[in-house]
């Protein structure tokens, strides 16, 4: 075997182990780089294995390597050129640091900034909750029957159950004093979870995490109120 056929062998199986590995990832850019560098591999493996170069394979590899290349840049340009506000930087280092910052960013476009004034609802006990809330500064009161169940403060979310499992509104919630939070449309946040899976997958980690410390601390009779099996079924 001749030196060039042996380089040939050699591109062929780095471009099968590159696309295996770039597979495995699940950092977008490092899956295109990878797949980049199988394509040129592949490009190898063609030009020099094969009696005669089979251009046509070495074009769609290139025409396959420049479409990773834009994008590469296009992600580039996305994560470099992102700019966090202080409240948003705070979030992002103690409560979403499973989320890169550019995930963590497209999570904050689709939600808004709200207050609540002291005495004020933000969920009613068997009504339709339209968004799922996080209390950044201040604390609610949870209600079930007219009865105080529990006291969220800041980092806490509302309307989780209802969001995961579907449904309406599992209490009444209200401000116990002035209460900044984010709130997300669900329909909205249902659509970019969708789209970006490793940020459902984050997502999803952080709603269960604060749900099981609310049952841990709450009056067992509550627990009656939320369905855990329809929370926790496995996704099909």
């Amino acid at each position: 075997m001749d030196y060039n056929m042996l380089v040939g062998h050699l591109a062929g199986h780095l471009a099968s182990i590159l696309t295996m590995v770039a597979y495995l990832l699940k950092d977008i850019l490092w899956l295109r780089l990878l797949t980049i560098l199988s394509c040129f591999a592949g490009i190898a493996f063609n030009y020099f294995v094969p009696a005669t170069p089979l251009w046509s394979v070495i074009y769609w590899n290139l025409l396959f390597a420049a479409i990773n290349i834009v994008q590469i840049l296009i992600i580039i340009r996305e994560r470099t050129g992102i700019h966090f506000s202080e409240e948003e930087k705070e979030l992002h280092d103690t409560l979403f640091q499973n989320f890169a910052p550019f995930e963590f960013m497209k999570l904050m476009r689709v939600g808004k900034w709200l207050q609540a004034k002291q005495g004020e609802i933000l969920a009613t006990e068997q009504k339709p909750l339209d968004s799922v809330m996080l209390i950044y500064n201040g604390s609610v009161s949870v209600e079930s029957n007219g009865k105080e169940l529990a006291r969220l403060k800041d980092g806490n979310f509302i309307g989780e159950v209802s969001f995961i499992a579907g449904g309406s509104a599992t209490a009444t919630v209200r401000a116990l004093q002035p209460t900044r939070y984010i709130a997300w449309p669900k329909e909205a946040i249902s659509r970019l979870l969708n789209r970006n899976p490793s940020m459902r997958i984050a997502m999803q980690g952080i709603l269960s995490t604060d749900l099981t410390k609310k049952l841990m601390r709450r009056a067992p009779s509550f627990h009656a109120h939320i369905d855990l099996d329809s929370i926790y079924k496995p996704d099909k």
